[in-house]
């Protein structure tokens, strides 16, 4: 019962619910968040598909490796919600005009 006498304590990285750092997952998780964030929001404007669409797929792509990758469940729950977003803003930048100029 020496685990109940010293409870587990996080340190390092915000993160990592291991006590470990993750430099790289942190990072990618960042990044998938950003991604995310930035397509959700210029999905709402029509103007902005390319933008919308190409910023959705880089940030489905970047966010399924970060899925892979990943090691504590905090990444993986901050990496769904950024891959949600990227998607939501890919398939409305789609519907709004596509990856390409026409």
């Amino acid at each position: 019962m020496a685990q109940a006498m010293h409870p587990k304590t996080s340190g390092g990285s915000l993160f990592a619910s291991d006590g470990k750092p993750h430099p790289l997952q942190d990072t990618l998780m960042a990044a998938t968040l950003v991604l995310g964030l930035l397509a959700f929001v210029t999905a709402w404007f029509h103007s902005l598909s390319l933008l919308t669409s190409w910023v959705g797929l880089v940030g489905i792509v970047v966010g399924a490796y970060t899925q892979y990758v990943s090691v504590t469940t905090r990444e993986r729950f901050l990496t769904i919600l950024g891959l949600g977003a990227a998607a939501i803003g890919f398939f409305l930048g789609m519907a709004h005009g596509g990856l390409f100029v026409a």
